[in-house]
């Protein structure tokens, strides 16, 4: 992370714990909710499967920039399927880089070439070993796991929802992001259930065991994106919600901390390891800031 950023960034952490400010930092914009997956955890996929035009896209980043966003997703839907007049991905990373965005990153399923360098971190969705993931995700382990190989930098994050397929399967996946060329980190998220996806969901013990496992991971040096601060938070649904530093635009609509938030009683379940942290964190909570501090320098 350049100081300027780092700078950046402390000042609005300084200025947001000191004054209660409930600024966004933290903004995604969802480019379609098109995808070539149908993935047995997920409830937002190929709704419209519209694709929102170039001219929409810069608006809502502009958008975003106004309100002082400086950390910038893009999300699907899959995201390198979008394309308008003449763009793709690529485009929207290099237009979010000269918009001023701090930090820019992708979101995708990794069935796609990952040919972006210019992006901070691609957090790509891989939601076990080979079994389990293709269990969720159809039968797409390999060529996820040869696109990663073939990757165009080392800035790829993986990207894994726990849930009732997949719960045992936490160890493999640290140590493909420790063992394997061009993986920078992962990072976990607990199912979050949508009312159609609520047999997914762990209970408080089987969150606890699974957090247990990451913990064990951090010690064997598998390089995990979360804070461990958090874990008590995530396992009792126990850390303040909606976090208002975080915000989704959809089509012109925007959503304080995501789209889950129009689901009545969901923030309660809330299973986003990011959301836990960054509450916490700017509600001042000191091992989550000291913990972000040395867990953000390091992996981005």
């Amino acid at each position: 992370m350049k100081l300027s950023s780092f700078a950046y960034f402390a000042g609005f952490g300084i200025k947001t714990v000191l004054f209660g400010g409930k600024n966004p930092i933290l903004g995604t914009v969802i480019l379609t909710d098109k995808c070539n997956l149908s993935c047995r955890h997920c409830s937002v996929n190929n709704i419209t499967a519209v694709i929102h035009p170039y001219q929409q896209i810069m608006d809502e980043m502009q958008m975003l920039y106004r309100m002082g966003v400086r950390i910038l997703f893009f999300c699907g839907g899959e995201t390198f399927l979008w394309r308008d007049s003449g763009k793709n991905l690529r485009d929207l990373v290099a237009e979010a880089r000269r918009m001023g965005f701090l930090i820019v990153n992708v979101v995708t399923n990794g069935t796609f070439p990952l040919d972006l360098p210019e992006a901070d971190l691609i957090l790509l969705s891989l939601d076990g070993d080979r079994e389990r993931h293709n269990a969720i995700r159809g039968d797409t382990y390999d060529i996820i796991m040869e696109n990663i190989r073939n990757a165009a930098s080392d800035n790829i994050c993986l990207y894994m929802a726990i849930n009732q397929i997949n719960k045992g399967a936490v160890r493999d996946v640290c140590l493909m992001a420790r063992d394997t060329k061009n993986i920078r980190a992962v990072s976990f998220n607990f199912h979050t259930p949508y009312p159609d996806t609520r047999e997914l969901a762990l209970s408080r013990e089987e969150k606890a065991a699974c957090c247990q496992v990451i913990r064990e991971m951090m010690r064997e040096n598998a390089p995990v994106f979360n804070l461990k601060s958090a874990f008590p938070y995530l396992i009792n649904n126990s850390f303040p919600t909606p976090c208002r530093q975080c915000v989704v635009v959809e089509n012109g609509k925007v959503s304080t901390c995501g789209r889950c938030i129009e689901v009545e009683g969901l923030c309660r379940q809330c299973g986003y390891f990011f959301v836990a942290e960054y509450t916490l964190l700017f509600r001042g909570n000191i091992k989550i800031i000291l913990e972000m501090l040395r867990t953000y320098l390091k992996y981005i």
